[in-house]
């Protein structure tokens, strides 16, 4: 059965020959199957044909997979998005009342079309036509409508409903938005997922692609707490032969795990080869300022094309502080010359830092719980407990 051409699965689900089975309708829509290589199916325009064989509303959709067959074989990304049968789907998936079955066909069309308009907005820039994003965002508008048929499913029996298909949906929608740019529109997606009476209930495999994604807008929005609680459950419940995949999410959990004082180990950055990471970690932990600086700069590329360069930026914060730390160690007081930061910033290079600019750092360390202890003005030193000067960062969380 599985193997059956596309031709005869229809014919015969048309005669009432064999069920309906998403799986199977799945993979022969599928671009993934051997059927595309069939000089036969590679049609321009094979409506005519479809409606002769097929009954609404399979013929359109297997026109418009036939059309997309013929694009994709002529290299035209541009056609085979705009020829992915998903609107065609959609009618039909809004018009299966009380059946979900075709939640498997649903994911293949979707995760075919993003497919096609990530290489149709390659193609458009190569000629330079178009606008950066575009056919991706077409492409998340067809989807949107999915969307939607599967969100407003209020039937009470979950066993068939489309809800089950949300998450998969919200996905594409994610990799599509963080593409181009467009984190805001993520914001209405999470409230349904999590409003949705299955939210804990989907796959696994869906929950920690969702998970990961919603911890990095939490990492953007600066909702770091939050931001570490999803990105970690996505990284404990990743599967562990998937090193890629654990790998990106680490990419945005170290960062996040540093500002709420967690050092990671070397092994770890080693083993995931993340070597980026390895003198940013010792620079922070040693308050180093001088090699963060250098670090930042030599592997700033990698950072920005990872989004998470600003983040690192707020590591400096945290840096002055174990700075700031051992010269308290050094001079053996609580009260401590503001001319000693001054000093040992200029040794981390530094340049034109003064008294007011350090009284300015410190003052946010103490504001921000890094420091306990208070400015004197008068005397230009910074006073700090007797007790417990500088708090463990992770006291904090």
């Amino acid at each position: 059965m599985a193997h059956m051409s596309l031709e005869k699965y229809l014919d015969q689900v048309k005669k009432g020959l064999v069920s309906k089975s998403g799986d199977i309708l799945a993979e022969l829509f599928s671009f993934r199957h051997p059927h595309i290589a069939s000089p036969r199916l590679q049609l321009p325009d094979a409506q005519l044909q479809c409606e002769r064989w097929f009954e609404p509303p399979y013929d359109e959709m297997v026109a418009y997979h036939l059309r997309a067959i013929w694009a994709v074989a002529n290299g035209d990304y541009v056609e085979a998005r705009s020829s992915q049968a998903v609107v065609s789907f959609t009618r039909a998936f809004q018009s299966q009342k009380d059946e979900n079955w075709a939640l498997p066909l649903m994911n293949v069309v979707t995760l075919d079309l993003r497919l096609f308009a990530m290489q149709a907005d390659k193609q458009q820039v190569r000629k330079g036509q178009g606008k950066p994003g575009e056919m991706l965002e077409k492409a998340a508008e067809v989807m949107m409508g999915c969307f939607r048929v599967c969100a407003s499913d209020s039937r009470s029996s979950l066993e068939v409903s489309k809800k089950w298909g949300m998450l998969a949906l919200v996905n594409h929608l994610f990799k599509i938005y963080f593409k181009i740019n467009k984190l805001h529109l993520c914001k209405p997606l999470i409230r349904a997922i999590d409003s949705a009476p299955i939210k804990d209930q989907f796959k696994l495999a869906h929950l920690v692609t969702y998970r990961y994604f919603v911890g990095r807008k939490a990492m953007f929005d600066s909702d770091f707490k939050a931001a570490d609680e999803y990105l970690s459950f996505a990284f404990e419940r990743c599967c562990i032969s998937s090193s890629k995949n654990k790998r990106a999410i680490l990419i945005y959990l170290i960062p996040v795990k540093m500002l709420l004082g967690y050092i990671p180990k070397e092994d770890l950055l080693f083993k995931y080869n993340l070597n980026q990471f390895v003198d940013v970690v010792k620079s922070v932990r040693m308050g180093n300022l001088a090699l963060l600086n250098e670090t930042l700069e030599r592997e700033q590329g990698f950072f920005i094309q990872c989004g998470v360069y600003l983040i690192l930026e707020k590591l400096k914060i945290i840096t002055y502080r174990n700075l700031f730390k051992k010269v308290a160690l050094l001079l053996k007081t609580h009260q401590l010359s503001l001319d000693a930061f001054v000093v040992a910033l200029r040794a981390m290079q530094v340049e034109d830092i003064d008294v007011t600019e350090v009284e300015c750092i410190v003052a946010n360390l103490i504001y921000m719980g890094y420091i306990k202890g208070y400015i004197s003005h008068q005397h230009q030193k910074l006073v700090v407990s007797k007790q417990n000067p500088f708090p463990a960062l992770t006291s904090f969380l």
